[in-house]
């Protein structure tokens, strides 16, 4: 069960890190200033992590495997990283902003999850995307 769980609570704890560290970035610092530094802790972070994780695989062995995955992951990181930041800075709300942002992140990630990964959707998910389509236009009026 805790296998089960940890990850979800890992990432919302994560995300409300995330949103707050990204709200509260003192407005007049470059923004890859920031993400120079972030990404230097992130790194050693790794670095430190991957000495724990085991695997059937070493650390250094696991680079022969990597495809274009990781680099494309790199740019996609950067994106998130500035698109948070310069909404915030342009006046989006910390709950308002990522709420906006994964709803629609979500709902773009239904077909593709259909089309790409053999997912199924349901009528209580047509339902639920319906709802939070509604629940878009309400928030922003």
């Amino acid at each position: 069960m805790f296998a089960y769980f940890f990850p979800i609570v890992l990432i919302v704890a994560s995300n409300i890190v995330y949103n707050v560290c990204q709200k509260t970035t003192p407005q007049n610092v470059n923004p890859f200033s920031t993400l120079l530094i972030t990404y230097l802790t992130a790194a050693l972070l790794t670095v430190l992590a991957a000495f724990f994780y085991k695997t059937d695989k070493g650390f250094l062995e696991s680079f022969n495997k990597l495809n274009w995955t990781s680099v494309v992951l790199g740019l996609a990181i950067v994106g998130l990283e500035v698109g948070y930041l310069l909404a915030y800075r342009v006046g989006w709300n910390i709950g308002v902003g990522s709420l906006v942002a994964n709803i629609i992140l979500a709902i773009l990630l239904i077909p593709i999850g259909i089309l790409f990964f053999n997912e199924g959707f349901t009528l209580f998910q047509i339902i639920g995307v319906a709802l939070c389509i509604v629940g878009l236009i309400l928030i922003n009026k």
